[in-house]
């Protein structure tokens, strides 16, 4: 009977272990990977930005070839 015994605490320590996996299993989050439901919008006005620098850049070195005693 001692080994009945002891083979039902075996059975029963690994029917609890096996329990709280399943439930530790269960309770992770969940990660979902969808689609956005609207377009994605890329803004383009880097462009733009560059353009009026290089005219302002432009327009500086003029003003300084023009009138050196100003700076």
């Amino acid at each position: 009977m001692h080994k009945n015994y002891r083979n039902i605490k075996i059975a029963a320590a690994t029917a609890v272990l096996i329990a709280s996996c399943l439930v530790m299993v269960a309770c992770t989050p969940t990660v979902r990977v969808e689609a956005p439901k609207e377009p994605i919008t890329i803004n383009l006005n880097i462009k733009l930005d560059a353009d009026v620098r290089v005219k302002l850049e432009e327009q500086a070195k003029q003003d300084v070839a023009s009138k050196p005693d100003v700076f």
